[in-house]
C-alpha cells in the first residue's frame, strides 16, 4: 500500500507544482515546505525530486526561473490543464538520472544557504566530507 502511494507521489508531483506556482512564484526550498503544509505532513517531497522536475518544467517552456531563484509560470504552462496522473514513473534508475537527483539536493542547500543558512550549520563536516568523496571520483 505504501509503495503504491509513493508511485502516486511521485507521478503527481507536476500538478503539485504547477498549482502551487499558479499563485505565486517561489524556490525549490519554498516548493518543498508548501507540499508539506498542504498535505499537512503527509509528504514532504525530496530535493531530488523537485528540482530536476523545475528544470525539466523549464526546458518544456511551462516555467522560467527569475533572477532571485524562484520560478514562475510561463504563458505555455497557465494555458495547460494538467492531470495529476499525466506523468509515469519511469521505470529503472540510470546514473544521469541519479546525477539529476543529487543536483537536485544541491540546488536545495544552496536555496537554504539564502533562506535559512541555519539548517545547514550542523551539517558541514558531512557536507565536506560528501564533496571530498565526490571530488576523488573525478580526479
Amino acid at each position: 500500500m505504501f509503495r503504491g502511494f509513493g508511485m502516486f507521489r511521485k507521478r503527481g508531483l507536476r500538478p503539485w507544482v504547477l498549482n502551487i506556482l499558479r499563485r505565486s512564484p517561489k524556490n525549490g526550498a519554498e516548493i518543498i515546505d508548501e507540499i508539506e503544509n498542504m498535505s499537512q505532513g503527509w509528504w514532504r517531497p525530496s530535493p531530488g525530486s523537485v528540482y530536476p522536475m523545475l528544470e525539466e518544467m523549464v526546458q518544456d517552456g511551462l516555467v522560467k526561473k527569475r533572477e532571485d531563484g524562484r520560478y514562475e509560470l510561463t504563458t505555455k504552462a497557465q494555458q495547460e490543464e494538467e492531470w495529476p496522473f499525466s506523468h509515469h514513473f519511469t521505470g529503472p534508475r540510470s546514473i544521469d538520472a541519479m546525477l539529476n537527483e543529487i543536483t537536485g539536493y544541491i540546488s536545495y542547500f544552496e536555496d537554504l544557504t539564502k533562506t535559512d543558512r541555519a539548517k545547514l550549520e550542523s551539517h558541514k563536516d558531512k557536507i565536506r566530507t560528501i564533496t571530498e568523496r565526490l571530488t576523488a571520483l573525478v580526479k
